[in-house]
């Protein structure tokens, strides 16, 4: 008897382990089906609180291990475990499929245009599978080669991971905006890229960042200065530490104006968090609001000027 597959009516959500009671709110009614997997029924829901998401989820049965493996390779190429049980069984399964790289990467790094599945064993027979996930990474993390000397912050990994994700990011030459900027990990990203920045706080930045010719640093709150008063920017960055319909006041006013092409924002969340604020973001046109690897207590709100592809994939 050959394996079986069967279409699930409904979207997988993988939570963020110190975070799953965060999805859970946002889900309201699901099924747990073990590890940090949440099964709801119907169209996907607006949950941000995810490592990932299994868009297109089926259910396998299979007798061995080879037949569970060749019913992946079947769909297609790149997979990536998220097991909970089973493990031993799951990763000799998985060493039948094509390896993916999971190294650590260095920055910038193009993510490749093919899509990467998740998979997942409820029992020895039994698999949760989707070739088509909201993360590009495997299993829905990445992390990246870190340089421990220059960044002022270790906030710079963040930044990396959005761009990276966002697949696009300053070129030499362009303008960005940071907001927030002290004390400098995401200015440094920039320069990094050979872009201008005009840098934000009520602070000062690193020394090193203060007497960068890339750098115009404006001693100010950036909430409080008119976007006329800046003017035209590629990119708009802000990693502010405020509440976030606050933030959101802000971009609108942003939006309204026209002089911003690109923005990255992390939305800051205090106590049990705001789950309504994240959906007003998400609603923006050629918006998405994820929780990356590097994100705590936050969420980070992307927007493109020339987003060629879902930004949910």
């Amino acid at each position: 008897m050959s394996a079986q597959s069967e279409v699930m009516e409904g979207i997988i959500y993988q939570g963020i382990d110190e975070f799953q009671d965060h999805l859970q709110k946002e889900l309201g009614q699901y099924e747990y089906l073990g590890g940090k997997l949440y099964f709801a029924g119907g169209p996907r829901k607006d949950a941000f609180w995810t490592e990932n998401i299994w868009l297109t989820p089926i259910k396998i049965t299979f007798n061995s291990i080879s037949e569970g493996a060749k019913s992946l390779r079947d769909i297609q190429r790149n997979w990536a475990p998220v097991l909970f049980t089973q493990y031993r069984r799951g990763m000799l399964i998985q060493e039948k499929l094509p390896p993916i790289n999971q190294k650590e990467r260095p920055f910038p790094w193009l993510i490749p245009d093919s899509f990467m599945g998740s998979w997942t064993l409820l029992d020895a027979n039994t698999m949760l599978a989707s070739p088509f996930c909201t993360s590009p990474f495997p299993g829905g993390k990445i992390s990246f080669i870190e340089n421990k000397v220059d960044p002022p912050s270790r906030a710079y990994l963040k930044l990396q991971e959005a761009l990276v994700r966002a697949r696009k990011w300053p070129q030499a030459g362009e303008r960005c905006l940071d907001a927030g900027a002290c004390p400098g990990g995401w200015t440094w990203v920039l320069t990094q890229l050979g872009a201008r920045v005009t840098a934000i706080d009520r602070s000062p930045l690193d020394d090193r960042l203060m007497q960068h010719p890339l750098v115009t640093y404006i001693k100010h709150d950036a909430f409080t200065l008119k976007p006329e008063e800046i003017g035209p920017v590629d990119w708009l960055f802000s990693d502010v530490i405020c509440y976030p319909p606050r933030l959101y006041e802000w971009i609108q006013k942003w939006l309204a104006s026209g002089l911003a092409k690109n923005y990255i924002c992390t939305i800051k969340m205090q106590g049990e968090g705001d789950f309504e604020t994240p959906k007003a973001f998400a609603a923006i046109p050629g918006s998405q609001v994820v929780h990356l690897n590097y994100n705590k207590h936050e969420l980070t709100w992307i927007k493109l000027a020339d987003s060629t592809r879902d930004p949910d994939n």
